[in-house]
């Protein structure tokens, strides 16, 4: 009879142990993609959030939280991100979600998140129908489409000083809805805009597009697509002797445009939301640390999704201080995230507007020349 009750008191003793030790569990998750054309961005995503998160681990103790991270892929699939948010929904031990490498994806995902108020810190999302449609626990760091589309429209008018632009889009709600924005600047400032038109993200044949670029002969050629097809259509329109400059937008962000371009990779435009970490003086440590970690190079998307995670972080910190120390409810975290200041990130502070935007954010331009590519300039974006 002894051995009963001593046994019931050590299991007892056991469940209360673990029901403690869950209780300091906290996590965050990613969706970004991890498979297919979209990848290297997805690992830039992923890779950037876990650094965040083995920096910040110590914080995390010393509050009473045992922090990690779970990395979802989405493959740049709305469907697939849909499924994934489901399932961070699910886990009760997420307070948080950084991502996703498209707008696509992001805005299902991020509905289906809501129910559950679990806080979303998007680094990458340009789509103004991310933010504009009031989810309390959707918010971003970078800027977006409305000043996208018309700086990369500035850059063809001032800057390559074309006047006869084709304007294309891949038919997903970035992709358009940069060349939209694009469109409506050139069109205000005079331009002639020679054909507008879409194509299937997963379109990779483009000889009747080049057939039509030879007889409309633009002077500009603006495509708001991704990096894994636009550098197949630069590609097959260089191939065939057209030198006409290419712009887009960050969905060229990707070194592996130059790589799958080739000798296809010249004369290409775009406007990013990440900056070249070179190019950033509080990036160099942040490099070092990636490299280090990883084996490989921090990209602008590495460096957007490190600051976006931190920001995550934070929140939940400042939320645990708010509940008496504890491990605060997703609810908590919603709105601490969106109420914050962050300060001490790698490109510069961080504040949210009602709806979730950044306030006080940058543009980059780069040009890819000889397969080479540089910054060419910035431009701040002050959100009213």
């Amino acid at each position: 009879m002894k051995k009963t009750v001593l046994s019931l008191s050590v299991l007892t003793a056991l469940a209360l142990g673990n029901s403690a030790q869950a209780a300091t569990s906290v996590k965050i998750a990613t969706l970004s993609p991890l498979s297919g054309s979209n990848s290297n961005m997805g690992a830039q995503v992923k890779n950037g959030a876990q650094l965040a998160v083995n920096e910040m681990k110590a914080a995390f103790a010393k509050a009473g939280m045992t922090l990690s991270m779970t990395a979802y892929d989405d493959q740049a699939d709305p469907a697939t991100g849909t499924a994934a948010a489901r399932r961070i929904a699910a886990d009760k031990l997420i307070l948080g979600m950084v991502g996703t490498v498209n707008s696509g994806v992001v805005i299902p995902a991020s509905a289906a998140l809501a129910p559950s108020h679990v806080t979303v810190v998007s680094p990458l999302n340009v789509s103004e129908a991310v933010t504009d449609r009031g989810l309390k626990n959707v918010n971003r760091i970078c800027a977006r489409n409305d000043a996208q589309g018309p700086a990369g429209a500035e850059f063809v008018l001032k800057t390559l000083g074309a006047k006869k632009v084709y304007v294309l889009n891949d038919k997903t709600p970035y992709g358009q809805g940069l060349s939209d924005q694009a469109e409506k600047t050139l069109k205000a400032a005079g331009a002639n805009i020679v054909q507008s038109e879409g194509v299937g993200a997963d379109e990779r044949d483009f000889t009747a597009l080049v057939t039509k670029i030879q007889t409309l002969k633009p002077e500009a050629i603006y495509f708001g697509g991704m990096y894994g097809q636009v550098a197949l259509f630069a590609k097959q329109l260089r191939d065939k002797g057209i030198a006409t400059p290419i712009i887009g937008g960050d969905g060229y962000d990707s070194e592996d445009l130059e790589k799958l371009a080739g000798t296809g990779a010249n004369n290409i435009y775009f406007t990013t939301i990440a900056p070249s970490p070179s190019a950033v003086p509080a990036a160099k440590t942040l490099a070092t640390n990636f490299q280090k970690t990883f084996g490989t190079d921090i990209q602008g998307f590495g460096v957007m999704s490190y600051d976006a995670t931190k920001v995550l972080l934070q929140g939940i910190l400042n939320a645990s201080k708010l509940a008496g120390n504890k491990v605060p409810t997703r609810a908590q975290v919603e709105t601490s995230v969106r109420s914050g200041s962050y300060t001490g990130l790698t490109t510069g502070d961080v504040k949210f507007d009602k709806n979730g935007d950044r306030m006080n954010t940058k543009l980059y331009v780069f040009a890819i020349k000889n397969g080479k590519r540089s910054m060419a300039s910035s431009v701040n974006v002050i959100r009213k």
